[in-house]
């Protein structure tokens, strides 16, 4: 399996509604495992959002999107922290990438982003 990312808006009644993606759009966030090895390992570099894929989904709230932006540039500045994977840099890079475009989508619409 893999960890998808999506935009999502408050509803009517207070719950979440999950955008369908812009076609084209890639909505991959890496393999499962990488909640614990790659986004979990983000905590030894003081990331705090990422870090919450390790045994959980993370749903970003609207408030907390640009935070989640400066963390995958955080991820970016820290890729030889990730030296475990260093075949898998340039897959990360992507996947952070497709992180960064829901994050300003989200921002955009005012919603948040989920990565699941």
């Amino acid at each position: 399996m893999s960890l998808l990312v999506h935009v999502w808006v408050w509803d009517d009644d207070g719950g979440r509604d999950v955008l369908d993606d812009p076609p084209g759009v890639s909505d991959l966030a890496g393999p499962e495992r990488w909640r614990q090895e790659v986004w979990g390992a983000g905590s030894a570099f003081g990331a705090r959002l990422l870090p919450r894929l390790d045994g959980n989904d993370l749903w970003v709230p609207p408030g907390e999107v640009d935070d989640l932006l400066a963390e995958c540039a955080l991820y970016r500045r820290n890729l030889r922290a990730l030296a475990e994977f260093p075949d898998h840099a340039d897959t990360i890079v992507t996947r952070l990438s497709n992180i960064e475009a829901a994050a300003r989508r989200a921002r955009d619409r005012h919603g948040g982003v989920v990565v699941w």
